[in-house]
């Protein structure tokens, strides 16, 4: 069966957002991908894989500067990024969906979470990454660096796995620090699953910790992978990845 082709025109500029979706039955199950990560990941082809074997809806995109959607990546932010998950889901999902977000796309789960959508029964969080920008990713840079963030300047990124360097505007952190989460309780009204690489160098468990702390009221799940890295795209991480949108989506 080959996945349905979508792409949606957003309003304030244009671009498109192009996706694909398994069709299937519900509670459908969207997919939200990290930080400069696309809708053909390992993950990502991972869970479509597994809803076209149990007819399950799945949705995935790609962010705008990512994979086939319009748009440079240096002008991405988080606010514009949630503005197109939130445009996917309100065209795609239906009546009711499961979020499952992995890094980045953690964040973007918790963030439409915390908005109490109607028909959102769970949520799955892959070394969910709420509050990157200013909480671990802007302390990381040398004092240098931040100091160029500090200026209003754009700054060079090396890449991480091989992948080239990256340009970021200022005003990505600034951004970033407007969608904080983690300075205050978190009440989301559904069930958290939450997975995490104890070896992860690029969001440390005690951030997991972090997110369970502040979901003050809600039924979460921790699991750790001792030997987990940042991409948890080992064939046995993503047993467990599959695992968990079975359980959110059957309850």
């Amino acid at each position: 069966m080959t996945d349905r082709p979508i792409s949606l025109v957003m309003p304030d500029d244009g671009r498109t957002i192009r996706g694909l979706v398994v069709d299937g039955a519900g509670p459908t199950v969207v997919w939200l991908g990290g930080f400069r990560s696309d809708m053909t990941g390992a993950k990502a082809e991972a869970v479509a894989a597994w809803g076209r074997s149990r007819g399950r809806k799945v949705v995935r995109f790609d962010y705008s500067g990512h994979g086939s959607s319009d748009g440079a990546f240096e002008d991405g932010r988080i606010g514009r990024w949630f503005a197109e998950a939130k445009a996917v889901i309100a065209a795609e999902a239906g009546p009711e969906f499961v979020v499952v977000g992995s890094s980045m796309g953690g964040w973007m789960a918790l963030l439409l979470a915390r908005d109490h959508p109607p028909g959102l029964k769970g949520a799955v969080l892959v070394a969910p990454a709420p509050d990157f920008s200013e909480k671990l990713f802007y302390p990381a840079l040398p004092a240098d660096v931040r100091a160029r963030v500090d200026a209003g300047e754009t700054i060079e990124v090396p890449g991480e796995y091989g992948s080239p360097a990256y340009r970021l505007a200022a005003d990505f952190f600034r951004d970033g620090a407007r969608h904080n989460l983690l300075d205050a309780p978190l009440r989301l009204g559904v069930p958290v699953i939450i997975i995490q690489g104890m070896a992860d160098t690029s969001v440390p468990w005690s951030h997991a910790q972090r997110i369970i702390d502040r979901l003050v009221d809600d039924d979460v799940v921790l699991t750790l992978v001792k030997d987990g890295d940042h991409r948890l795209s080992q064939p046995s991480d993503i047993a467990l990845i599959l695992d968990a949108v079975g359980r959110v989506t059957e309850q």
